[in-house]
């Protein structure tokens, strides 16, 4: 690892009794004011005795408080050295999730070009898959193994930000057969829809039916829903023509993923 201008690594984790310092001051801060230092030290692994020197030590140096009947609190200039260190050690984190682990990690991709071992290429996503060519691009990576075109290639040592936004989901509701079925749909309004999206999904056979009847077959009708919100993660509009009892439930699904999506509600017409 270079250590440059910045050294992700902190302090803290070079030093194993500063370690103990911020895990003991956070067993505190979790169960003040009534601290059992027999618990602490159980969970640390360490003698109760060492949990006693350390409390005795950060009560001198003003992080901890010492009440009546061996009650503790941590003072306001121990929460600060907390939040120091915890800021510190969220960086390092990030740093191992953001640099070391895409250093060694090997990303799989669909070679875009001839390429040849140790080549650079450009990373970045078209139809829904992930590429490596030999065009320039946001995010590069090394070649591992000689590919052809069209076949996968291993890609290491990524480096940049892969170009990538997540695909529209619309969202068509249609009547159930109780209420008329597909025969309601608007075919037009439902063809313009669709003339939008790469990606169409059923769900309901009146979704099929209408689907069929407006010239598309649908990519998806058996797990449909979880196949168009995988789709819509690679970058795909997609369209899932769904019967009115059986939107409400996609759409929590929906929220809790925060993709872009829009809803047609052609059971009004």
């Amino acid at each position: 690892m270079s250590r440059g201008k910045q050294d992700p690594l902190n302090p803290i984790l070079r030093n194993k009794r500063e370690m103990s310092r911020f895990q003991i001051l956070a067993e505190i801060a979790e169960h003040q004011p009534a601290v059992r230092q027999q618990e602490i030290a159980d969970k640390l692994g360490v003698t109760p005795q060492a949990v006693s020197e350390y409390i005795r030590e950060l009560t001198e140096e003003g992080m901890v408080s010492a009440g009546h009947r061996g009650n503790y609190e941590v003072t306001r200039p121990g929460i600060e050295w907390m939040l120091a260190q915890a800021g510190s050690l969220e960086s390092y984190a990030r740093h191992i999730r953001q640099d070391l682990i895409r250093q060694v990690s090997v990303w799989t991709a669909i070679a875009g070009d001839d390429l040849n071992a140790g080549d650079e290429a450009g990373v970045f996503m078209q139809d829904g898959f992930l590429f490596a060519a030999k065009k320039p691009s946001a995010a590069t990576g090394s070649v591992l193994e000689d590919a052809s075109q069209g076949s996968d290639v291993g890609i290491a040592r990524l480096r940049g930000i892969i170009d990538h936004h997540e695909g529209t989901i619309h969202i068509c509701k249609v009547p159930r057969i109780q209420h008329g079925g597909s025969r309601r749909v608007p075919m037009d309004r439902l063809k313009e829809i669709l003339a939008q999206t790469r990606v169409v999904a059923a769900v309901g056979l009146e979704a099929r039916v209408a689907l069929k009847a407006a010239g598309r077959e649908p990519d998806m009708f058996f797990g449909a829903r979880e196949g168009v919100i995988e789709a819509a993660f690679h970058g795909i509009d997609c369209a899932i023509v769904i019967v009115d009892e059986e939107f409400s439930d996609f759409l929590k699904r929906l929220e809790g993923q925060e993709l872009p999506y829009q809803i047609h509600d052609l059971v009004s017409f």
